[in-house]
């Protein structure tokens, strides 16, 4: 993998900073830390290099031994995109004999934004169409490609690179997310994407180099690092005071769809400030009216192999018998053995109804009122 830098202005954070400015220089203040999760990305996107500069005839070392967080499912996934990349590979062919591909990309847009670079995952530069393809192995958060900052700043810099090699008409990013049983992709003419980088990116990223504009929150605020802090966002969310918590049935609807628009962004801000009360306690901070206590926990076997021997010998079967789930039982038989063996047996029962926005892709379901007028 090429080697990594810091930039104050990344691809990757641009969502934030596009839309609340100053928090590029705030958060500049904080520490990286890091966490588990983004540990066991950066292994993901090894293996997935590897994967594809093999399918690709390249020479590359297995690095599977030295990832900490290897297993099968990320086996699965990083095979999974170099077969996605080689089909896009194959369409890229039918505009252009020899497309190039580029993996793991350090890309340029500093005309754009100061000191703007990144890495992107997979570069396809062919004529009439410039595809970019970036692995997400998150599971918590579905990303879409639509109007993707991050895609667009990528696509800028490899334009910066071969638009004046080859005739490029438009640029196709797509997310390959599979845990989350998504690829999401947005295409956009090279004219359009110059004209945001012009009339949006350029102006936004130079006021948030230097640290000015307005603070905005909203669900760009997940990843940053003053989160906890930031009291535009504490603001934003106390607004819901106003209704003093009312019952739902003396509030208006409009009242109520306000509340269903902010409600998840509430829980999240007061689970942060949780969190982040909870380690400053262990770290020793002390806070009026709160104490740290044990949490509750259950009992749990000191020895099993030791267990095991005496519940045996004492003539007893320290063991139970139970089905395996549909997942271990798939990765038991092999896909091809369980869809001939238990297809006729599986069922999917109708989820709990979910109240989410109308953006939300998934078909609406029937509720009282539809179902009887459907009977009627």
């Amino acid at each position: 993998m090429p080697p990594k830098g810091h930039a104050i202005l990344s691809a990757s954070s641009s969502d934030r900073w596009l839309h609340c400015p100053p928090s590029a220089r705030l958060c500049e203040t904080y520490e990286d830390k890091g966490s588990d999760y983004a540990a066991e990305g950066t292994d993901a996107h090894e293996l997935c290099e590897y994967k594809l500069k093999r399918a690709l005839g390249m020479d590359a070392s297995d690095p599977t031994e030295n990832l900490t967080w290897y297993n099968e499912e990320m086996e699965d996934c990083a095979n999974g995109y170099a077969a996605y990349i080689l089909e896009m590979v194959e369409a890229a062919k039918e505009s252009c004999a020899d497309p190039k591909v580029l993996i793991e990309q350090r890309v340029d847009f500093s005309r754009w934004v100061e000191q703007g670079f990144g890495t992107a995952d997979c570069i396809i530069i062919a004529d009439g169409t410039l595809r970019i393809c970036d692995y997400k192995h998150g599971l918590g958060v579905l990303v879409d490609a639509t109007d993707n900052p991050q895609m667009k700043c990528y696509a800028l810099g490899a334009l910066e690179l071969f638009d004046d090699i080859y005739d490029i008409d438009n640029v196709s990013m797509t997310i390959y997310q599979p845990r989350r049983q998504n690829i999401s992709t947005f295409e956009i003419s090279k004219d359009e994407l110059y004209r945001w980088a012009d009339e949006v990116l350029k102006p936004t990223a130079d006021l948030a180099f230097a640290g000015d504009g307005n603070f905005l929150c909203g669900e760009w605020c997940g990843f940053c690092k003053a989160k906890h802090e930031c009291r535009a966002r504490a603001e934003a969310n106390l607004t819901l005071a106003q209704y003093d918590f009312k019952l739902p049935p003396l509030l208006e609807d409009s009242e109520i769809e306000y509340i269903l628009s902010r409600a998840d962004e509430l829980v999240a801000w007061a689970s942060d400030i949780k969190e982040y009360a909870l380690q400053q306690a262990i770290s020793g901070k002390e806070w009026a009216g709160w104490k740290l206590v044990e949490g509750r926990s259950n009992r749990k076997y000191s020895n099993e192999e030791a267990v095991i021997q005496a519940v045996t010998d004492a003539g007893f079967d320290p063991y139970e018998k139970k089905l395996l789930g549909i997942t271990a039982m798939q990765k038991r038989l092999g896909k091809s053995r369980f869809d001939e063996l238990l297809t006729a047996y599986i069922e999917k029962p109708q989820g709990k109804p979910t109240l989410v926005p109308e953006s939300d892709k998934r078909p609406a379901m029937n509720n009282a009122k539809t179902d009887f007028m459907e009977e009627n």
